[in-house]
Order: C-alpha cells, then structure tokens, then sequence
C-alpha cells in the first residue's frame, strides 16, 4: 500500500490513480494520521479493508491487460497445446502422445 499525504495526492493525482487502476492501494495522510483509503473498484470492504482483494474476474482482467495472462474462448484449456483434443481425451493421453510425438521427431 502506498502512503501519501493530501499535498502529494493533491500534486500526482493522475499518477496516483494509474497505479490504483493497477491494483495498488493508496493511504491518504494528514500529518501521521490515515484520513482516507483509495482504492481500485472490487476492493472487498466485507474483509475489513485488510488488504487489496478484488473479486476474480478484477484480477484476470487486470492480469490480461497487463499482458500476463491470456484468456481462451470457451473451448479446452489445453487447446493451448496446439491442436484440440478430440472428444474424451484425457490429459494423461495427450502428454503421452505429445511425448511420443517429440520422441519420434528427435525432440528428445
């Protein structure tokens, strides 16, 4: 959580809220004391404030915008592999056909 007193926060507003738009937290002070909270939107206030928790969907969103994290359409999560798997195919029959498959084409 950053820490700022009114005069910063008041000076670096836009840089303030960038990083609150990335998920960081920023704690308004007046001399020593907290008088307020920014916070991104999702932040959990049924938790007690401890914390910057976002529902998941904020998360992903967040994570897929910064480009960690890309999201599939609705097909199998192991359609990333390369092509899908057939219908009932399980993960344990496709790890061992795609290491049949580097075997025989000399990739181990």
């Amino acid at each position: 959580m950053i820490r700022a007193t009114i005069s910063e926060v008041k000076d670096g507003m836009s840089a303030y809220l960038r990083r609150v738009k990335s998920g960081e937290s920023v704690l308004v002070m007046e001399r020593r004391t907290p008088i307020a909270r920014i916070v991104p939107m999702g932040f959990d206030t049924q938790s007690g404030g401890q914390g910057d928790r976002m529902d998941g969907e904020a998360k992903l969103a967040r994570l897929e915008q910064a480009g960690i994290v890309v999201r599939h359409g609705s097909g199998s999560p192991l359609d990333v592999l390369g092509q899908p798997l057939r219908a009932g195919a399980g993960v344990l029959e496709a790890l061992l056909e795609e290491r049949s498959e580097e075997l025989r084409d000399g990739y181990r």
